[in-house]
């Protein structure tokens, strides 16, 4: 059976979704997620801040372009973040990027207990950092998207792609779909869709992030434990849902696919963790792990493709997409629909897949 729509896109991870929500208003939009889940890779494994200065510049030009549709939506909750280092960590270039204060490590030890002051020498502080509930934010932008009549269509898999007479013509496992614009929302498979469509790719590279799942040290109250990061991106901390999660921070290239932690990453991870605290690691709870996905500059890729205008690409969140989402999928709109944008002509052009 064949479906035919003014936009089709393809990924169900928070970009396609927040892109399905900014252009169901003024088209017929169809979403395609291969899984049988909404936010089932990347979206679904984050743990998410809101850090206004975290990423590069164009990446921070999104960040504080995204923070008032993050406050009216209420996906934002306080939490503090603490920046910790040893004498040899490049402990200034982290806390001067992340635009924090230095306080006393003596200070930092009243919001987390555990740290090790003999080795920990030095601590910055922010309390402008906020958690980003990943679940309300997707969800808040299905609800867009589908009260605007957007249509979801899970277990979906694109297995061929043409461009014939003006239009896009995707077979997947749900029946073929047709639509003039395609918008190339695929996360670690964002250029494998490209080399599907005949449409050269970008050179993303998915990274793999692990995080593990460790009780409550000493059984401590953590609710309120700040955000936690070792400078140098040794590893950071984060409460969720009554655990400690820490993260080994590590950036291990790898291809797409359902991404799983590795046991020697955590362990290694978790051994510099325990380096920094006094609460030693005693059992796993859990683990897991996503893909963060990076175009060569590590900016993201927003805009129609070079070759082909009616391809657009939504692509290479890395470890952005949440916080960047609602102006990321606002400039998609502007670009499809011709409507102007907020952002600065730079930040624009730095985006825009034209720039490979």
């Amino acid at each position: 059976m064949e479906h035919v729509t003014d936009c089709l896109i393809v990924g169900g991870g928070i970009a396609g979704v927040t892109a399905a929500a900014a252009l169901a208003p003024h088209m017929d939009v169809t979403l395609l997620e291969a899984e049988a889940n909404i936010g089932y890779h990347a979206s679904g494994r984050s743990a998410a801040m809101f850090l206004r200065d975290y990423g590069n510049a164009t990446v921070c030009d999104l960040n504080y372009a995204s923070e008032a549709a993050h406050i009216e939506q209420g996906v934002l909750s306080p939490r503090s973040m603490v920046l910790l280092g040893r004498a040899d960590d490049p402990f200034d270039a982290d806390c001067a990027a992340l635009k924090m204060t230095e306080v006393s490590v003596s200070q930092a030890s009243h919001l987390l207990p555990i740290i090790d002051t003999h080795v920990v020498t030095r601590a910055a502080l922010t309390h402008a950092s906020t958690a980003l509930d990943t679940d309300l934010a997707l969800q808040a932008a299905l609800r867009s998207a589908r009260g605007n009549g957007a249509t979801l269509r899970t277990q979906a898999p694109v297995i061929s792609a043409s461009h014939t007479g003006g239009r896009w013509t995707l077979a997947t496992a749900k029946g073929q779909f047709t639509s003039k614009i395609l918008v190339n929302a695929a996360g670690a498979w964002a250029d494998t869709l490209a080399q599907f469509c005949s449409i050269s790719p970008i050179g993303l590279t998915p990274y793999r992030r692990s995080m593990a799942q460790l009780p409550a040290p000493r059984g401590y109250d953590i609710k309120d434990w700040p955000f936690t990061l070792a400078a140098g991106d040794r590893w950071y901390a984060k409460p969720i849902g009554g655990r400690w999660c820490v993260s080994p921070s590590e950036e291990d290239p790898t291809h797409p696919h359902d991404a799983y932690s590795d046991d020697m990453t955590l362990a290694e991870g978790l051994a510099r963790y325990e380096d920094m605290v006094t609460a030693p690691v005693t059992r796993l709870e859990g683990s897991w792990a996503g893909l963060r996905t990076f175009a060569p500059d590590r900016a993201l890729v927003i805009g129609p493709d070079a070759n082909e205008p009616s391809f657009f690409w939504l692509a290479g969140q890395g470890g952005y997409g949440f916080q960047t989402s609602p102006a990321a999928a606002n400039l998609l709109a502007s670009h499809i629909l011709g409507s102007p944008t907020d952002l600065a002509n730079r930040t624009v052009a730095a985006l825009h897949p034209n720039r490979f």
